[in-house]
């Protein structure tokens, strides 16, 4: 089995995690997320007029964006914007306690 601390980029140079160890990433916040596609390959679309010529990939992509929060209640989503190899977003986490209805 590989270690993954082994693992290089391009068999050049380690990538580190940018992620925090000692974080709770279910905990309450505002997190940014970016999301590449594999060999940062354009499956999202060109840039045509400065604008993205949308590919069926990218209607699926923006699609299951806007459908986390069904998936997920403590899921807010905030700005998001679709590139043509890669996606930003900012998504809150607000683990809030449901509710319940006492009859």
């Amino acid at each position: 089995m590989e270690n993954r601390n082994n693992l290089k980029f391009k068999n050049k140079y380690r990538i580190p995690s940018s992620r925090l160890r000692e974080w709770d990433y279910s905990r309450d916040g505002a997190y940014f997320v970016t999301i590449c596609t594999k060999n940062r390959e354009r499956f999202f679309g060109e840039i045509l007029d400065g604008r993205l010529a949308a590919t069926r990939q990218m209607e699926i992509c923006l699609s299951c964006w806007n459908d986390l929060p069904n998936h997920y209640a403590n899921c807010i989503l905030d700005a998001f914007v679709i590139m043509p190899d890669h996606v930003h977003g900012i998504i809150f986490i607000d683990n809030k306690p449901v509710e319940t209805i006492h009859e």
